[in-house]
């Protein structure tokens, strides 16, 4: 039996036990991390790109998210070496095509490059696009179900 955790804009969850993680996106994104030696899990869910160190540091900022999601999976025992990630979301949604209005693009960038730094190999992806998805991640397997929202 799995515990249930659903996700906001702004929150990191790490599962040390099985839990089924979930969360809906539009051009948000989330980074879903999974330790296949110790069966842990982290999911974040973040709403845009980067902080510009104004106001508070929050997770809503992927240059503050991603690294705090990997702190704290180490933190539980993981090694960076042994994850790997899945990242989604990222949608143009409301069908904007002006460059600074591209959020969901920038958010999938800043996934990339912080993954990449950190040597973070991303194993699957599914990101832009104009649709909304609901995610579901395993967190003892890092099996990942998507479901499309519906297009109006």
């Amino acid at each position: 039996m799995y515990e249930k955790k659903f996700i906001g804009v702004g929150e990191i969850y790490v599962a040390t036990k099985p839990t089924e993680i979930v969360t809906v996106l539009g051009s948000c994104i989330a980074v879903c991390l999974y330790d296949p030696v110790n069966k842990f899990a982290a999911m974040n869910h973040y709403l845009v790109p980067l902080w510009n160190g104004n106001g508070l540091q929050s997770p809503k900022y992927g240059n503050v998210s991603i690294p705090k999601m990997i702190e704290k999976i180490i933190s539980k025992g993981s090694r960076v070496r042994s994850l790997q990630a899945k990242v989604f979301g990222g949608g143009n949604i409301n069908n904007i095509t002006t460059p600074e209005m591209l959020i969901g693009k920038k958010n999938i960038l800043i996934a990339k490059e912080i993954l990449k730094e950190y040597n973070i190999k991303v194993v699957a992806n599914d990101v832009g696009g104009f649709r909304g998805r609901r995610i579901m991640m395993r967190s003892d397997t890092g099996k990942v179900t998507l479901k499309y929202a519906q297009k109006s």
